[in-house]
């Protein structure tokens, strides 16, 4: 048997596959995924290659959100308080 190089661990797969799992359950199982990611991998490239093998069956499905969100960039985050930021001020 093979490991599958999108998803080695099957987590997002078994995320697929269990019923009634909600989007607390799936971005924790998406945490776990990341987070094993290979060193030298794009993360959004894996992330687009399991949308396309997931996401159009299950479009509406908890974790193809969650997929989705995670090609969204982040919003820039402002000050984040401290001494330095009231010390500026």
């Amino acid at each position: 048997m093979t490991k599958d190089e999108l998803d080695p661990r099957d987590l997002i797969r078994e995320a697929y596959a269990i019923e009634g799992i909600g989007a607390p359950e799936c971005r924790s199982i998406f945490l776990d995924w990341a987070l094993g990611v290979p060193e030298g991998q794009d993360p959004r490239a894996l992330v687009r290659r399991l949308l396309e093998r997931h996401g159009g069956e299950a479009a509406t499905h908890p974790m193809t959100k969650v997929l989705q969100a995670a090609l969204e960039d982040a919003e820039p985050v402002g000050r984040r308080g401290g001494r330095a930021g009231r010390l500026r001020g």
